[in-house]
């Protein structure tokens, strides 16, 4: 809002000729985020205690060190919400179609996940929303954001997917191609969902893949970048870099509350949003593969779940002591604070490897 506000004026006060720059409104949006999360965060804290009476459940099945936890209040993730749509619109270009979708499903999924978690702690019980309309509502916002991304990009590239380590080649899914965004689009939000079980667990991977994601977006939508490093431009992209520094911003305020022993659960008012989100941006950036790669500590604690699930209904065993995999360490005797640091590495080195891919072509 700011750049449509004050960058027309940049010829009368050429100090406003800053707001033209992608790197200073991502800055700005950065600190705004960071701000707003420092200043609501311990009013939300709380006020989520005085509405949830004991916090979110804790699984009776889960490690001994996580009863501890009980009575620390969830959805957190609403911190983060209102700190990420309020820098975002501050300093995004507010014509912009991509910010718009992102935002839509940021929010459209942070509603799903107050949804579920608001009966976990009204019914107290940890299952919450079921299953099904959990996946109907994910796929039903996912379907309306992959057919807005398909009118919006350019027509060479609005049904096409391409491959990390090749250079001029675009498979053109077809009709298939809103499917994949939706199937992308829903596993990316479930898969942070999952990972989200320790304090800080899936908080700084988030920010690692939307730092990473933000120099992306920034590449691919401009045209001297996007031509040196073999990209396909998607013009209007790079203001998603925006987004991705108010997500960065309001992780570290909700960091600053989560770290050990955390006073907050982001809960699945966070998780699912912004999974959702990262999802949504490596759509419109063409880096639907690059995410799996960046993203790949996410994909491993959804693959844990999945492995359980299958093996324990074939076989009737279980191949992990307890899914998703974090709680597996936590049950071979690895402390959370050990889990939680290893697994941050772990993500940090995806990243790199993810980043790789963009000269690598």
């Amino acid at each position: 809002m700011l750049y449509n506000l004050l960058y027309p004026l940049s010829g009368d006060i050429q100090f406003f000729n800053l707001f033209r720059y992608l790197t200073f409104r991502s800055g700005g949006a950065i600190i705004t985020a960071l701000i707003i999360s420092f200043v609501i965060g311990p009013r939300l804290i709380r006020w989520l205690k005085n509405k949830q009476h004991g916090g979110q459940p804790i699984r009776d099945d889960g490690p001994e060190s996580h009863l501890s936890k009980k009575g620390t209040p969830t959805m957190g993730g609403l911190m983060m919400l209102f700190a990420v749509t309020v820098s975002t619109i501050l300093w995004a270009d507010i014509t912009n179609h991509y910010v718009w979708i992102v935002l839509f499903v940021t929010l459209g999924y942070g509603t799903i996940g107050f949804m579920d978690d608001y009966l976990k702690v009204s019914k107290k019980n940890h299952k919450g929303l079921s299953g099904k309309k959990k996946l109907v509502c994910q796929f039903a916002i996912a379907a309306a954001a992959a057919y807005w991304i398909t009118l919006v990009t350019p027509a060479h590239l609005n049904q096409h997917l391409a491959f990390p380590f090749v250079k001029d080649y675009l498979l053109n899914l077809g009709v298939l191609y809103i499917p994949f965004a939706m199937v992308v689009l829903v596993g990316a939000s479930n898969a942070v969902n999952l990972t989200d079980g320790l304090d800080g667990l899936a908080i700084v991977p988030i920010m690692i893949a939307a730092a990473c994601f933000g120099l992306i977006a920034y590449l691919i939508g401009n045209a001297v970048y996007a031509h040196y490093l073999h990209f396909d431009l998607v013009p209007g992209s790079g203001e998603l870099a925006v987004f991705c520094a108010a997500l960065i911003g309001a992780g570290l305020g909700f960091l600053w509350f989560n770290a050990p022993p955390a006073m907050v659960f982001m809960g699945d008012t966070g998780s699912l949003a912004f999974g959702g989100s990262l999802g949504t941006i490596a759509i419109i950036c063409k880096h639907e593969i690059v995410l799996a790669i960046i993203g790949g500590l996410f994909v491993v604690e959804a693959l844990s779940v999945m492995i359980q699930v299958a093996s324990f209904k074939m076989t009737g065993k279980r191949v992990f002591r307890m899914a998703p995999i974090h709680h597996h360490y936590e049950k071979l005797g690895w402390k959370e604070p050990t889990v939680v640091i290893r697994f941050w590495i772990v993500a940090v080195i995806l990243a790199l490897v993810g980043l790789s891919t963009l000269k690598l072509r």
